[in-house]
C-alpha cells in the first residue's frame, strides 16, 4: 500500500529535529531506522503532516562509557549495539536480546532508539531497559530531561515522549558481578515474542542475592516481575527457582489474541521465567 503524502525534513543537529518537532506539533512523526515507522506509514495506520528523519545527526549515535554508565545513542543501530565491546562487557543482556530481534537486515537498519520509542511491549528490548534500569535522555524546547524506564512506557504504543521531544540516548548502570539471560518463545523465526524474560541475578555464596525479571507481552508495557524478584532472592537451587517463578505473572494483564490466551502467556511466562533464572546462574 502507498503511505499518505507527508512533508519531510532532514535537520543536521538535535536543536533542528526539535524545532521542526514543535513546529508541526503532533502532526509529526520521527524517522530513526524506519523499522517501525514505514510498516505503519505504508498501512495507513499512522498519518503524519511531516516526517523528521533524523539519520544525520552525529550526536545520537555510538556508544561510550560516562564515569559508572553506559551511554548508547538513540541512533545506534542494532548490529552496532550487538557487536559493541562496551555493550557486551557492561550490559550483556541488552547485547543478547538484540541479537534475536527480528533478521540482520533489520537489525542493520533498525535502532536502539526507535523500538524503546515505538514502546510496543511485544519488542524485546523495552523490557531490557526495564530490567536493566536504564534511563532515557530526551531534549525538548524546554530543554532535556532524563526519563526512567519504569516511568517511560506509558500504555500500548505510548511513552513519555511529547510529540515535541526526541529521544537522545539510554544511559545503562553498569553492574558487576550480575548474570543475565533473554528467554524468547516466538512461533516462527523473526517474529515477534509470543513471551519473553529478561533475567538478571546476582549470587553470592550459591544462592540469589537479587534478582530482576521483566516480561515482554504480557500487559500494554513492558512489566517488571516484582512477586518472582522477591521469591528468587534466597533461592539456592533449582527446586527453589521453580517454586519462585511460580510468581512470575501476577499482576500482569497478558491480551488475547491469534497467537496465545492470557492463559497460555500466563503458563509462560512461569516456564521461560524458570528457564531464563536457570540459565543466567547456570544451573539451567
Amino acid at each position: 500500500m502507498i503511505p499518505p503524502a507527508f512533508e519531510y525534513t532532514r535537520p543536521g543537529s538535535v536543536d533542528e529535529a526539535v524545532r521542526a518537532l514543535a513546529d508541526a506539533g503532533e502532526e509529526a512523526k520521527v524517522l530513526a531506522g524506519g523499522q517501525s515507522l514505514l510498516p505503519l506509514l505504508r498501512l495507513r495506520l499512522a498519518f503524519p503532516e511531516l516526517v523528521v528523519d533524523v539519520g544525520r545527526i552525529p550526536e545520537l549515535r555510538g556508544v561510550r562509557e560516562h564515569g559508572d554508565t553506559l551511554v548508547i545513542g538513540a541512533m545506534t543501530t542494532h548490529h552496532d549495539v550487538v557487536h559493541d565491546p562496551l555493550v557486551r562487557r557492561h550490559a550483556g543482556l541488552l547485547a543478547q536480546a538484540t541479537a534475536t530481534v527480528a533478521d540482520p537486515a533489520v537489525r542493520h537498519r533498525g535502532t536502539l532508539g526507535g523500538s524503546l520509542a515505538h514502546a510496543d511491549p511485544a519488542g524485546d528490548l523495552p523490557a531490557v531497559a526495564l530490567a536493566l534500569d536504564a534511563e532515557l535522555v530526551v531534549a525538548g524546547p524546554g530543554g532535556r530531561r532524563t526519563v526512567p524506564a519504569r516511568e517511560f512506557f506509558v500504555d500500548y504504543l505510548q511513552s513519555a515522549l511529547a510529540p515535541d521531544e526526541l529521544l537522545l540516548e539510554v544511559r545503562i548502570p553498569r553492574r558487576e558481578g550480575w548474570r543475565f539471560h533473554y528467554e524468547k518463545f516466538h512461533a516462527v523465526a523473526q517474529s515477534w515474542a509470543i513471551v519473553a524474560v529478561a533475567a538478571l541475578v546476582r549470587q553470592d555464596d550459591g544462592h540469589i542475592a537479587e534478582a530482576r525479571v521483566a516480561l515482554t507481552n504480557m500487559g500494554p508495557t513492558p512489566l517488571r516481575a516484582t512477586a518472582a524478584e522477591e521469591a528468587l532472592t534466597g533461592a539456592d537451587g533449582p527446586a527453589a527457582v521453580a517454586r519462585a517463578a511460580e510468581a512470575a505473572a501476577e499482576g500482569t494483564r497478558p491480551s488475547q489474541d491469534l497467537a496465545a490466551s492470557p492463559e497460555y502467556r500466563e503458563h509462560l511466562a512461569r516456564v521461560l521465567t524458570r528457564r531464563a533464572v536457570l540459565t543466567a546462574t547456570g544451573t539451567g
